[in-house]
């Protein structure tokens, strides 16, 4: 005779954010818990991953303001983390699995943030819901110190939750959204290859890595992406008309990326008026991310630039630019996107922002 149990729920609203210990329906016992690993775009992405796991929500906890927004707490003042709220099946993966798993996905011996990201928002915290979270987190860290993996002390705190607010939506699954930045972003970050050098083969049945790149799309996917110029040029090796085309007179800080993968190509520091009608350009922001082939076309003999990852064609460089280089990659603006200065964090390309305030 099977007895029914009432599942017993958990539940505090606070400014309008839910927080669940435990609710069972049906078959599926979901628990929550709350980390802070980094950048929550990479924590994210690594624990939908795990078996289990039925979802997880980027946000922000920790701090003293209701309702931060991304730009509050990425400047520090706020208090906040960047963390992840990780719903999952207990019948399925434990805590301490999850306790598990988190440790090998980070740096816990940071106190200054994460890999590339610096400062008190990005650093590590695991957030317990209730007694047996902290004492599950409280042994893992002590156990984690005593295997002497790391020559420095474990330095991850372990912090009672309190508000957790969602972070905006064009967070949310970030790394599928937007994977070719996400990508980019993850693999410049460090994270993985701290995480080899650390684990080793251990990693394998730990670690998710991510792929080192994702297949381009297939035309028809691109077609409908791309606007009827931007296919032309990018896809079938075409020309726009000089200056009758988006950037050739943009005269604002910022970078240029490829518009089908979002890699980093040029820079606005590098930018110049050629003359020309298109964008031109002394150097790449990224040398590996542009790739140089002979163009014999139209009876010249030119060097023709194109993406590295995306393989789009971009446009030609010519050896009759300014100093220091003397070099002139002139462009279609087709083939990019440009990203405002101010927008740099906000799209996934933080780390050029030093670009423009060593200019200053």
């Amino acid at each position: 005779m099977k007895i029914l149990l009432t599942a017993v729920i958990m539940m505090s609203v606070i400014s309008g954010a839910v927080y669940s210990g435990a609710a069972q329906k049906g078959e599926t016992m979901t628990r929550i818990a709350t980390f802070a690993g980094g950048c929550f775009w990479c924590t994210e992405a690594d624990f939908e991953k795990v078996p289990g796991v039925l979802k997880v929500i980027s946000g922000y906890t920790g701090g003293h303001k209701k309702n931060p927004t991304y730009e509050e707490v990425s400047s520090g003042t706020t208090g906040h983390v960047e963390a992840i709220q990780v719903y999952y099946d207990s019948k399925k993966v434990t805590y301490q699995e999850l306790l598990d798993f988190f440790w090998r996905h980070i740096d816990p011996t940071d106190p200054g943030g994460q890999f590339v990201d610096n400062g008190a928002q990005y650093r590590s915290v695991i957030f317990y819901h209730d007694k047996e979270q902290k004492r599950l987190a409280e042994a893992s860290k002590k156990a984690l110190n005593a295997s002497k993996i790391f020559d420095k002390p474990i330095v991850t705190e372990i912090l009672p939750l309190t508000e957790f607010y969602e972070a905006e939506d064009y967070h949310q699954d970030y790394y599928k959204r937007h994977s070719f930045k996400y990508q980019y972003y993850r693999r410049g970050s460090g994270r993985d290859q701290f995480l080899e050098k650390t684990w080793g083969k251990k990693m394998s049945n730990t670690v998710t890595k991510e792929k080192e790149a994702n297949p381009k799309p297939d035309a028809a996917t691109l077609r409908k992406k791309l606007t009827p110029m931007q296919y032309k040029v990018t896809q079938q090796n075409g020309t726009e008309p000089a200056f009758e085309n988006e950037y050739w007179n943009n005269k604002k800080e910022g970078i240029y990326v490829d518009i089908v993968s979002g890699e980093p190509l040029f820079s606005s520091l590098d930018k110049y008026d050629s003359g020309t009608g298109w964008p031109s350009f002394t150097k790449p922001l990224e040398p590996d991310n542009v790739v140089e082939k002979k163009d014999k076309s139209l009876f010249m003999n030119r060097t023709e630039v194109r993406s590295k990852r995306a393989d789009s064609h971009l446009g030609h460089v010519f050896s009759d630019g300014p100093p220091p280089t003397r070099l002139r990659y002139c462009m279609n603006s087709a083939a990019l996107r440009f990203i405002p200065k101010e927008d740099l964090k906000k799209e996934g390309y933080g780390e050029y922002l030093k670009l423009f305030n060593r200019k200053k």
